[in-house]
């Protein structure tokens, strides 16, 4: 008999390893009587209160297609999945059967081995659907070890009522952008940009914009340390000094979405996964009010990150059948095409964007070509690991602790001792 869905706090689920990830025989499931059946176990990385809602509502559809298959779906923090997934996966208990990965974490997880490789497995089908650029963060040694599910990348987050206010255009470089919110503060008393400091992704538009990068994958060379990489910092820190911007140390999601909701600051970088979260803001009851842009234009070039999530299977599943066909169903045309339309998220399906849900939608179709242009990361297994010291620096840098240069110079020094005989 199909049991409803179970939301679980983290915590819980845990606790509950032994019964949640199939280490006893009644998780167990697959084909034997011709039907899915057993337990599958979801931890899901979006945001709560928007992104959760409805990729709980369409998990609950598979549920409804096998009706002897319960999905036991967790929220899991963004910021504390990989290292979680990690810990249970290399303890041998408490790994969730799929996982929502972030597009750097793939090649991490499929390199340690706790992975399931999707080649020839009902996950993956039609593979020639999938974007290139989407596919490309699921591969690793020649293998597939994950399904893309989103795609994204970044903009410029306007009031449009502040910027006619203070009687703006919107910045197209970042000069512009400091010229802008010194208008924005004489005009109405608020800050032009709130820049995000706890989090390095929020980097990555700038490092690129001066024609930098973190590393040269390529070559085997890490190249944060070279000049553009110095330049972005000093422009970052420049941003923050000149009062164009304000920024954090800690808790930087809720204080940026919180003052953009509120009217406190008249742009924020950020991208297709928080469009949901913004609107529930008293500025933008009228949803006309919320004005997107490309990111601003570094000295060098207009670049912004591509991001995403994929979905994995663990590699110790005890239902494996059950979970390759929920991977199937969370990243088939069907399911893409209700979160572009519910959520504006960017599906990874060519065939998707064709789709009512996708032409209604004003911000997937804005950022469909941001996200062809986007600036891939480098997909080897330390990818993801790349972001601790870079945000250590980053931070330190915005908050006035270091100097663009020391800042650049210790995270090349951290690379290269991460990644062993690279130059």
């Amino acid at each position: 008999m199909r049991r409803g869905i179970t939301a679980t706090a983290l915590v819980a689920a845990l606790a509950l390893a032994a019964t949640a990830c199939g280490s006893d025989d009644e998780t167990g499931g697959g084909k034997s009587s011709g039907e899915l059946s057993g337990t599958v176990t979801w931890w899901d990385t979006s945001t709560v209160g928007s992104e959760d809602k409805v990729f709980k509502k369409i998990a609950e559809g598979f549920e409804k297609k096998h009706p002897e298959v319960d999905v036991k779906y967790v929220n899991v923090p963004f910021g504390e999945a990989q290292n979680k997934f990690k810990n249970a996966a290399q303890a041998g208990a408490g790994a969730p059967d799929v996982i929502r990965s972030e597009v750097a974490w793939t090649p991490e997880f499929a390199d340690l081995g706790y992975l399931a490789p999707l080649d020839g497995t009902a996950a993956l089908k039609d593979q020639d659907d999938f974007l290139e650029q989407a596919a490309a963060s699921t591969k690793y040694k020649d293998k597939t070890y994950a399904v893309p599910q989103v795609i994204d990348s970044m903009g410029i987050f306007y009031n449009k009522k502040i910027f006619a206010e203070a009687g703006v255009e919107v910045p197209q470089t970042v000069a512009e952008l400091k010229t802008a919110s010194k208008a924005i503060k004489s005009k109405t008393g608020k800050t032009g940009l709130y820049l995000r400091g706890d989090d390095a992704y929020w980097f990555l538009s700038f490092l690129y914009g001066e024609g930098g990068d973190l590393v040269d994958a390529g070559t085997k060379s890490v190249t944060v340390d070279k000049p553009e990489g110095v330049k972005a910092f000093e422009t970052v820190k420049d941003l923050v000094d000149s009062g164009a911007a304000k920024t954090d140390a800690t808790d930087g999601w809720e204080n940026m979405q919180s003052s953009f909701k509120d009217g406190k600051v008249a742009m924020m970088i950020n991208g297709p996964w928080a469009v949901a979260d913004t609107l529930t803001g008293k500025e933008f009851t009228d949803k006309a009010n919320l004005g997107i842009s490309p990111v601003p234009a570094g000295s060098a070039a207009q670049g912004a990150p591509q991001g995403g999530h994929n979905l994995a299977v663990y590699a110790g599943s005890k239902n494996l059948d059950a979970s390759y066909a929920f991977v199937d169903y969370m990243t088939s045309v069907e399911s893409q095409a209700q979160t572009a339309g519910e959520l504006n998220l960017l599906p990874t399906r060519t065939s998707v964007y064709s789709k009512q849900e996708a032409v209604d939608s004003e911000i997937v179709q804005f950022f469909k070509p941001v996200v062809e242009t986007a600036v891939e990361r480098p997909w080897i297994p330390e990818t993801g690991s790349l972001f601790a010291p870079l945000v250590t620096e980053y931070t330190k840098v915005l908050t006035g602790q270091t100097t663009p240069k020391k800042a650049a110079t210790a995270t090349g020094d951290s690379y290269r001792k991460l990644l062993k005989g690279w130059k």
